[in-house]
């Protein structure tokens, strides 16, 4: 009986992992087979559009997952700890540049952030990297660059950054009234792997194929990177081929073309609820501004849905006070506005 008690939880856990890993193929394989019995043409379009922007990708994407694996087996997400030592304005920049351009893991920012706040280190700075970590990862950088270009890449990185120095300044003044003196929930602790990697950081082998355990470590890695990228990827390429199909590039000029603040207002509230995921993301704006819109509310799209995407959001509400998390919030819309604003203007210059 104890055995069968251990492992009908662990079936279960199996089976809820795979689940969630096989659902986004799942949903790209009944995309196509719906349309295959209502428009056999389109879903070969589709089809075909897909596996195109793939192969025409898959430099930028062996690249990123290169990057990704490489980050993993040298551990060089440790030199995370460097942007929290010294005095507050050092630690924002520090904290916005280290959010903005690190390869650190999704799964350990939670813990993190928690160890970073019980450990006393200022909201300010806290936030600066909380802010720009969603936005933007050396990954990132190299597929923006290939699904859009390097001149979009640059500034969405720049944005990242920027966003996160702006958070961790305005928290700064905040803090100094008074306010925030007791950000995390009750009961969040020091945050386990995540405390132990500010608690004592490792350092970082750079030669790591000389290490058996980091090359396992490098290929594990550039196997569930290239799985994730691909599941994403391809639904993304299969949406966006029906939105090329399907919505007329009129509509998209009148609601999110020209150059004036509406566009890049209603792009920085849509993207709240109509972003799906980062890398998912980057062919549905490039295909958007395909059709006519303007690159500061494409700008503005992808950093406001990467910082309030519903991850980054649960993240926060589920370690930060309320007020914390809808300090949070505003600094996202603000900054995701600004950032599109910014761009445009660029664009015109």
């Amino acid at each position: 009986m104890t055995d069968t008690s251990l492992a009908v939880p662990g079936l279960r856990s199996a089976l809820r992992s795979l689940w969630q890993d096989q659902r986004v193929w799942l949903a790209s394989a009944l995309m196509l087979a719906v349309l295959a019995v209502a428009d056999r043409n389109q879903a070969a379009a589709s089809a075909t559009f897909a596996a195109t922007a793939l192969l025409n990708t898959a430099p930028f994407l062996v690249l990123s997952i290169a990057i990704a694996a490489w980050a993993g087996a040298t551990g060089a997400d440790n030199l995370i700890a460097k942007a929290f030592t010294g005095a507050p304005v050092l630690m924002i920049g520090l904290g916005a540049l280290a959010g903005g351009l690190s390869p650190f893991c999704s799964c350990g920012v939670i813990p993190l952030i928690a160890a970073l706040l019980a450990m006393g280190v200022p909201l300010s700075a806290v936030m600066a990297f909380w802010l720009a970590s969603p936005i933007m990862d050396p990954s990132m950088f190299v597929l923006t660059a290939g699904v859009l270009d390097l001149e979009f890449a640059v500034a969405k990185t720049l944005a990242a950054i920027g966003l996160g120095v702006f958070g961790g300044a305005v928290v700064h003044l905040m803090m100094k009234r008074g306010a925030f003196a007791d950000p995390l929930r009750d009961g969040i602790g020091n945050g386990g792997c995540g405390g132990a990697r500010v608690r004592a950081p490792k350092p970082v082998v750079w030669r790591f194929w000389t290490d058996p355990g980091r090359r396992t470590k490098f290929a594990r890695t550039a196997l569930s990177t290239t799985l994730f990228l691909a599941r994403w990827l391809v639904l993304a390429f299969i949406l966006e081929s029906l939105m090329l199909a399907w919505i007329p590039a009129e509509t998209v000029t009148a609601t999110l073309g020209g150059d004036g603040l509406l566009p890049i207002v209603t792009a920085t509230l849509v993207g709240v609820p109509a972003y799906l995921n980062g890398y998912a993301a980057l062919p549905l704006v490039g295909g958007l501004i395909d059709q006519g819109m303007a690159p500061g509310a494409g700008m503005a799209f992808l950093v406001a849905g990467g910082v309030t995407s519903i991850p980054a959001a649960m993240a926060v509400w589920a370690l930060a006070r309320p007020p914390v998390f809808l300090l949070y919030i505003g600094l996202s819309l603000t900054g995701a506005f600004a950032s599109g604003l910014l761009f445009q203007l660029w664009q015109v210059l």
